[in-house]
């Protein structure tokens, strides 16, 4: 029994000695339950509404002030046209409009009934069913009211409109994230791992002492994937099309250099993991734990990232693949052009330059 205890003893001290393993064993699952709790949400905060009607009219007038009330809601803008909500919708202005008909109060009181439309950015089906719900609960409310009140009077609300995605179909949401996600993985781990084990088998030194600069060894190293990449681009797409049934309304030349733009982002991230790591374990354990699960949650791939606590939100702000992602619904979904995606391009494209000088900097520094 003496032995077997000096077992446990000694695999104690292996753990303890290990600090990747205390990491993994008792910092990771502190790390994941308070990103989990904070950042996992399905609710959304402050969901921009527009108002498309005359709030002079007292009932309307009454009910955007229950819209107002509410936490989850925000009146964004008020304006008297529903041409306009779909320019306010691919400028990223506003997540819901409800447009009431004209003489909305006066039809109340002398028909006893009245009409509401409400329009949902289809191109996020999930945030904007979430959006709906919290405005229907509002009207239901308002009715409620008329009814308590012992008035006659009802809206014959709503007639629901999802602009985009009428179906409200979950590909739509789910098509451009695992682009921004498969892109990410593909490039970044696999560059970071092909990279390591040429250092990890004595080879790279090799490579470099050859007639080719230490340069052209990383971009020989990143040309494959690239290709990869572009390859797997055009599998989702035609999947996505033909058999998800996700429409392309934008410009395919436009998707495709914004997506080559976000492969170059993943290659950088991919080189400066290959600097910071000596070993492939370590390049997996960084790119797996490090790039999976941030790109998950905070990339609005499934949970808003609008619902999240303002310093996450500024932690989402430095995934590249959240600016893509945005990017490809815009192009995809809302067939939009550069004009309205150029502050995302921007930002990526800072990113990119950012990610690949930092990393071929220090690359060469280390070799």
């Amino acid at each position: 029994m003496k032995e077997f205890f000096s077992f446990i003893k000694k695999e104690f001290r292996h753990i303890f000695r290990d600090k990747r393993t205390i990491l993994i064993v008792l910092v990771m699952p502190i790390v994941q339950i308070i990103l989990f709790g904070f950042a996992v949400s399905t609710e959304v905060h402050d969901a921009r509404v527009d108002i498309v009607g005359d709030t002079g009219d007292p009932a309307v007038r009454q009910i955007v002030e229950r819209i107002d009330q509410n936490p989850y809601l925000n009146v964004a803008s008020v304006y008297e046209s529903a041409i306009d909500v779909s320019e306010r919708f691919r400028k990223g202005k506003a997540d819901v409009a409800v447009c009431f008909e004209r003489n909305f109060d006066e039809r109340l009181r002398h028909y006893g009934k009245a009409s509401v439309r409400l329009l949902g950015d289809g191109s996020d089906p999930n945030t904007a069913q979430m959006i709906v719900n919290y405005v229907n609960g509002v009207l239901s409310e308002v009715q409620n009211g008329l009814n308590e009140a012992g008035k006659m009077q009802q809206a014959s609300f709503p007639h629901v409109q999802y602009m985009y995605n009428p179906a409200v179909l979950s590909s739509y949401n789910f098509v451009p994230g695992v682009m921004g996600l498969i892109l990410m993985l593909v490039c970044s781990m696999m560059t970071a791992i092909s990279i390591v084990r040429e250092k990890e088998s004595g080879t790279m030194e090799l490579l470099l002492v050859s007639p080719i600069r230490p340069i052209g060894v990383i971009i020989s190293k990143a040309v494959p994937y690239l290709v990869l990449s572009l390859v797997n681009l055009v599998t989702i797409l035609l999947l996505s099309r033909f058999v998800l049934g996700v429409p392309l309304r934008g410009s395919l030349f436009l998707l495709s250099v914004i997506s080559v733009l976000f492969i170059l982002a993943s290659l950088g991230i991919g080189l400066l993991i290959s600097v910071i790591s000596a070993t492939q374990k370590t390049a997996l354990l960084i790119s797996g734990m490090g790039l999976t699960m941030p790109t998950m949650i905070f990339s609005g791939i499934i949970f808003p990232c609008e619902s999240m606590p303002v310093i996450l939100q500024y932690v989402s702000d430095i995934i590249p693949a959240k600016w893509y992602i945005i990017m490809v619904k815009k192009v995809m979904i809302e067939g939009v052009g550069f004009t309205y995606i150029y502050p995302e391009f921007l930002i990526l494209l800072l990113m990119t330059v950012f990610l690949l000088a930092v990393s071929v900097r220090l690359f060469k520094r280390r070799l």
